[in-house]
């Protein structure tokens, strides 16, 4: 066999699973949004206490999700997806540029304000969810994940216990404010209503945190205060 012909047949068979690896990778694109959509919704929903199983997610959230909205940093509605926003890029925007998507949600009659944040934690980026309730001071609920953070360590974010804490945390404080939650280590102070406790052994993600809930909510804190005032 001549190394013409093995070049050749190397040639056509790379082509070849080229061409198979882009028609895959085209043909699953919709599907992988549409479980990236339907992720996103169960997120949302997770922090007003909605379990939301993936074939019922998409009908869950229209129930519950009564407006989406994208704000400026005045605190002001403007034309927008609020649901296709793209956090990570408005985040390398200045702030006076950005786009804040807001999801307003009822549950029996009750509303919650929910808002996504997005940081860094020790290994990559880190992001979540907040809901707040009616008072916009007080968290009703969180749901956070990560990259690549380290298993047992900083991927603790993700547990159930940790974004627990985070219930009835306040981000204004009784003077009206802005103080939001701190990912405290060694523990927070026992009735602390602005802090939680850190990750065992996992300081950065945990600082990663408190600088998420700082940078993300504070864009917010325009459009809370104004909503308090009406």
């Amino acid at each position: 066999m001549s190394n013409r012909y093995v070049f050749m047949y190397a040639s056509v068979m790379v082509i070849v699973v080229a061409l198979v690896l882009s028609t895959a990778a085209t043909l699953l694109r919709p599907l992988q949004e549409r479980n990236m959509r339907i992720e996103k919704m169960q997120n949302i929903l997770s922090t007003i206490g909605i379990s939301a199983p993936r074939a019922e997610a998409i009908e869950l959230f229209e129930q519950y999700i009564k407006q989406a909205k994208v704000l400026n940093y005045r605190g002001e509605e403007i034309e927008g997806d609020a649901f296709e926003v793209d956090l990570q890029d408005e985040n390398r925007r200045p702030v006076e540029e950005r786009q804040l998507p807001l999801f307003i949600a009822d549950v029996d009659g009750e509303l919650f304000y929910i808002v996504p944040v997005r940081g860094a934690g020790l290994w990559g980026p880190i992001w979540g969810y907040l809901s707040f309730r009616e008072d916009l001071v007080t968290i009703a609920g969180a749901n956070f994940d990560h990259a690549s953070e380290t298993p047992g360590l900083g991927a603790e974010i993700a547990d159930p216990p940790f974004e627990r804490q985070f219930e009835g945390k306040r981000i204004f404080d009784r003077d009206g404010n802005f103080k939001p939650v701190v990912v405290v280590r060694g523990g927070a102070p026992a009735g602390d209503e602005h802090a939680v406790d850190g990750i065992s052994g996992g300081t950065i993600t945990s600082n990663g945190v408190t600088a998420m809930l700082r940078n993300g909510l504070e864009v917010y804190k325009p459009y809370f205060q104004k909503q308090k005032t009406l």
